[in-house]
């Protein structure tokens, strides 16, 4: 594929799928801890969207369309159920997983810098595939939490750095505070080991600790105290303690202790 995105979203994709496959029917109307969606809620949303994403693409009269029907509505969730027709189980991880595999190839095939609608302002097509693949990540962190797995991620979780460290701005201007003028330093220890710096050295503000466990705190699926991230100062502490890599209004993340993953007990028999 000729964007590398494109590739780490499918790849995600995958990932999530093969965690999917032992599963029977019944396993996917549990509720999670996220909102209390079930794992068919999950993957409803994150079918709808791909589609939507796909829509971007390949025919953008429908997309608006759709826009204006979930603006109609009041929320999306009835669009992502009433898309699929109320499908669950089995029959929507198939249908969720095509339509995985048609977004990525659609994306691959794009121009990187190509300006797409969407909700609010236009974004590019690398932009785009991004989302999808920190939302499938972010929405995939439910279920293996529910599940009781302990994720092995890769190093395509970058692109999900690169949104948390270049949304910092925004998160303090989306709650109408104002803006640091120097962004915190952060090092993060990569999957395979490599280290990951951004920002400046020589300011007393500093995060520090597992790439996935920054991903985790910006995708609000974790409480900063749930993890070993190490934060140093006002602006890291304070930015941690919000911070938001989706869009959308601000979001308060969970509170401690009540994203985690579950303990999946040994059968008595």
């Amino acid at each position: 594929m000729s964007m590398p995105q494109a590739q780490d979203f499918l790849d995600e994709s995958k990932a999530l799928h093969a965690l999917l496959q032992p599963l029977d029917d019944a396993a996917f109307g549990q509720a999670t801890a996220f909102k209390g969606w079930t794992m068919n809620d999950v993957l409803r949303h994150l079918h709808y969207w791909n589609w939507m994403a796909w829509l971007q693409l390949n025919d953008e009269s429908l997309l608006v369309a759709q826009m204006d029907e979930i603006a109609r509505a009041g929320g999306m969730r009835p669009a992502e159920t009433s898309h699929v027709e109320g499908a669950a189980g089995r029959t929507l991880v198939d249908i969720w997983i095509d339509q995985a595999r048609a977004t990525a190839t659609a994306f691959a095939a794009a121009d990187p810098k190509a300006r797409l609608k969407w909700a609010g302002p236009d974004m590019s097509a690398r932009s785009s595939i991004t989302a999808r693949l920190m939302e499938t990540w972010a929405h995939g962190q439910e279920i293996y939490d529910q599940l009781g797995v302990v994720r092995q991620n890769a190093d395509r979780i970058r692109n999900i750095v690169v949104l948390g460290v270049n949304t910092f701005g925004w998160t303090f201007k989306n709650r109408k505070l104002d803006i640091p003028q120097t962004m915190p330093l952060v090092v993060l220890t990569a999957p395979s080991g490599e280290v990951w710096t951004y920002g400046e050295a020589g300011g007393t503000d500093r995060v520090e600790g597992p790439a996935e466990e920054f991903c985790q705190v910006v995708t609000q699926t974790r409480n900063i105290a749930d993890t070993a991230l190490v934060v140093t100062g006002p602006i890291a502490t304070q930015w941690m303690g919000f911070a938001q890599c989706f869009a959308g209004r601000p979001e308060t993340p969970p509170a401690p202790g009540v994203r985690k993953m579950q303990e999946i007990l040994p059968d008595a028999n």
